[in-house]
């Protein structure tokens, strides 16, 4: 299952983005969104979240 976050959580500072691995997030209305198709569940944006926005 691919990442999720908490668009109420999120607060854009896009640093999920840089940090993935595989391309899988994007900005969308300064919010993070994760493609789940391309999310290979590694953690890594759970890990780089400030605001815990972000679970697998």
């Amino acid at each position: 299952m691919a990442a999720k976050v908490d668009k109420e959580t999120c607060v854009g500072c896009e640093s999920c983005v840089g940090t993935c691995p595989v391309e899988a997030i994007e900005m969308n209305d300064g919010k993070a969104v994760v493609e789940e198709g391309k999310c290979v569940e590694c953690g890594a944006c759970v890990s780089a979240c400030p605001v815990d926005a972000i679970s697998l």
